[in-house]
């Protein structure tokens, strides 16, 4: 269906960024590929060489309350808790968080309003407002999970009619607001793999915004540790909700500490 019908059809996961999107005219398919009953895109699956495999379709509800998560990966459920409100977590998915469009105060709004400070170079026109007399689009990703999934070193898969290709997080976005992800029209990401040498990294996510829960993230960092010995043996720190794409930042070391 994504090969036969390319730009024209969208993908309906949980439908908690889509659907809102399509009523202010940001979308206007004429098809919609719904997804949400395909199990075996579903669940949180232990590997036997130690990784931990989580399929897209996967609700935030599942991920925040995962005991095998908590134990081995616990910042990407402090990441996914801090998603929305409850409502939407049991409703929206992991792929559908990692995929989330990008977005600013000229980007999500009304068709009425768009139209009335000349539309943006994300969406009909070539003006970006974030920066005047920029040739970027700065729209933010405000993705939580994928500041986690990025200090986990996660790979997602994704699958096409021509076949599967496996893909660091880290080389999903392109910096770009308005062609963030380097996920073409025929594609689908189905899965996210959790290496085992992530496994036992400690670590929190915490998020700035303007209200207590709903809000997209002001800015949002994932850090995690391993020690060894009263020591730090390595840590990383992802951020999100700044740039439009999450990213890595290097942490700075000295005498053990960070």
């Amino acid at each position: 269906m994504l090969a036969q019908h390319g730009a024209d059809i969208r993908i309906l996961a949980g439908g908690t960024d889509l659907l809102p999107s399509m009523r202010q005219g940001l979308f206007c398919p004429k098809y919609l590929l719904d997804l949400r009953h395909i199990a075996e895109l579903k669940g949180i699956h232990p590997q036997p060489d130690g990784s931990v495999e989580i399929g897209a379709l996967t609700p935030l509800t599942a991920i925040e309350h995962s005991d095998l998560l908590r134990q081995l990966y616990p910042v990407l459920p402090e990441a996914a808790k801090t998603v929305a409100s409850p409502v939407l977590r049991n409703m929206g998915t992991i792929g559908g968080n990692i995929c989330l469009d990008t977005r600013c105060l000229w980007y999500n709004q009304s068709f009425a309003w768009r139209k009335s400070c000349g539309f943006c170079i994300k969406k009909d026109s070539d003006i970006c407002h974030v920066a005047p007399g920029g040739s970027k689009c700065w729209a933010a990703f405000s993705g939580d999970t994928p500041a986690a999934l990025l200090c986990l070193a996660a790979d997602i898969e994704i699958v096409s009619a021509a076949g599967i290709r496996r893909l660091k997080l880290t080389d999903f976005y392109t910096g770009e607001g308005d062609n963030y992800r380097k996920l073409i029209a025929n594609e689908l990401v189905t899965r996210v793999v959790l290496p085992a040498s992530s496994a036992n990294y400690r670590g929190a996510y915490r998020k700035l915004r303007i209200r207590g829960s709903i809000d997209y993230p002001l800015a949002g960092v994932a850090v995690v540790v391993k020690r060894s010995n009263g020591h730090i043996d390595d840590a990383r720190i992802g951020i999100t909700a700044v740039n439009p794409a999450p990213m890595l930042v290097r942490p700075i070391f000295w005498q053990g500490r960070v």
